[in-house]
Formats: C-alpha cells, structure tokens, sequence
C-alpha cells in the first residue's frame, strides 16, 4: 500500500471497511470497489496519483479484506451495493467518481441507480475496469462456490494460498507477473473460517437471478463512464463491453493491450495514465 499519505478509519454502520486517504474536505471523492475475492490492496498503485485530485475512500466490501463477515447469507451484489450506498448516503458524500473492478465495477453500477434515484447530482463519473454487469458464464473459481463441500476440501487440503496463486494466474495475461506479496494479500481473508464462509456465498450469489430487471435500467446513468478492459481478458469477455459502451449514454472504451483482468495489477501504470485522460477530459 502507497506510503506517506494521509489516511484514517472511516467510521460507517455498513457492514463495509472504508480507509480514507487524502484530503477529507476535497472538492471531489473518488469511491474504489475491489473485485471478487480481493481487497483494497489492488488500487495501491494508484493511489497518489488520485489522491492528489481529491478523497480516495477505499472499500473493503462485506465479507472480503477488513470488512465484517457476518453469518447472515447477504452477500448478492444487491446486498453489497446496498452497504456501498448507506455509506454514501450516511456521509453525505458528493461529487462522486465510482470506481470498480470486475464484482467491484457491478458494484457501482447497481450503486449508481439507486443514487441516481436518489439524488442524480451526486454522481459525476464512473470508472469501470471489466465490471460483472450482465448475466454470463461464471469462471472455475465462482463456478466453484457452487459446491461448498469440495472448495471446502480443496481449501483445507491444497491451501488458499496456493488455490488463490492459481485463481490469479488464471486470470491474468502473463502468468509470470503474479507476486508472492499479491498472494500473501488476496489469500488472507480466505485463510480464516469466516472469511471463507462469506467469500464461497458471494460466489453462490454472484448472479442474481433477476438480474436482467437492473440491466435494463443501465441506459438513465448519464454520466461519463470509462470503460478498461484488458484484450486478453478470461473473465468477463469482450461483448460485455460493447453492450455497455451501447447502452450507457456517455461511454469510452479503451482496450489495454497484452492485459487479462486485473489490469491494476498487470499495467499499474499504463492504466493509470488512461485513468488520468479520462479525469482530464482527454479519452474520447
């Protein structure tokens, strides 16, 4: 994680961990959102840039990295989006960029409806990094969640450390790029009972099965959205894209060459920068 930046706690009763870094009376607040089975570690190479534009408010979303894991089976993207929005709406929080990566990115666009019904003006941009946002084939490891006696088998005798250092080669476009620090951080949560139980529902619940009755409703967020996606992405394919880049009223799409799906991870810097002509006005 970025040093020398300022950085507290956010108290918040969503079931959600929030770390605020940066200014805390800025004139614009950037909202990330982690992917499945991650944290908050995955923006760290972000951070200073976009600290240095406003409040960086990262989340750990329920059930993964810091945040609360409680027994309750409400870990449905709803259920999550739900949390992400009582914070917001608890702050009183504006001028907001929403930030999201795979889960994270279904995240803030389910988040973005219901503060668009809420109060529109809040929301100025979005950043979406191959987001869940359709109804699609789920890859090994949500497929996984679906039999909760073998993950759990598999995680017991295999280790998650070792069945996270295979997710993430999976997933990404050169195998090679992936750190023993990254495993060491992506794994921690899942080498506790609790954080298993809570990430093995996500995965269950990953697909609503209305989801089609959210979808549609994509169309009124009109806002300027940024759309990145790796071209090797084994995740969430490439026709998600193009549906979104339809039907969001003011999408760009860049497509990062020689990228899978974690591109904070593959190409921190080359993402970035596009990040940083979006913000500037400079992505068309």
């Amino acid at each position: 994680m970025a040093s020398g930046l300022p950085r507290r706690t956010l108290p918040t009763e969503a079931p959600l961990h929030v770390v605020e870094v940066g200014d805390q009376h800025p004139s614009q607040t950037f909202v990330f959102l982690h992917g499945y089975g991650s944290s908050s570690y995955m923006w760290r190479h972000w951070l200073h840039a976009i600290a240095a534009r406003g409040r960086v408010l990262l989340v750990d979303l329920k059930g993964f990295g810091e945040a609360p894991k409680p027994d309750d089976d409400r870990y449905s993207p709803y259920d999550l989006a739900e949390a992400v929005v009582e914070m917001i709406r608890e702050h009183d929080l504006r001028r907001l960029t929403l930030v999201g990566q795979s889960l994270g990115g279904g995240i803030a666009l389910l988040s973005a409806l219901e503060l668009y019904r809420d109060r529109p003006n809040r929301l100025e941009r979005m950043v979406l990094l191959a987001p869940a946002a359709y109804r699609q084939r789920p890859p090994p490891f949500v497929w996984l969640s679906h039999r909760p006696r073998l993950a759990s088998v598999l995680l017991r005798l295999v280790g998650p450390r070792r069945i996270l250092r295979w997710t993430m080669r999976s997933v990404v476009h050169d195998p090679r790029s992936v750190t023993e620090d990254q495993v060491e951080e992506y794994s921690r949560a899942w080498r506790t009972r609790e954080g298993r139980r809570a990430a093995l529902a996500a995965g269950r619940q990953i697909i609503p099965d209305d989801i089609e009755r959210r979808t549609d409703l994509y169309g009124a967020l009109d806002v300027p959205t940024l759309l990145l996606w790796g071209d090797h992405d084994p995740v969430v394919p490439m026709w998600v894209a193009h549906r979104l880049q339809q039907q969001l009223p003011d999408a760009r799409l860049v497509v990062l060459e020689g990228c899978g799906h974690m591109a904070t991870d593959e190409h921190p810097l080359t993402s970035l920068a596009v990040v940083e002509r979006f913000l500037d006005g400079e992505v068309a």
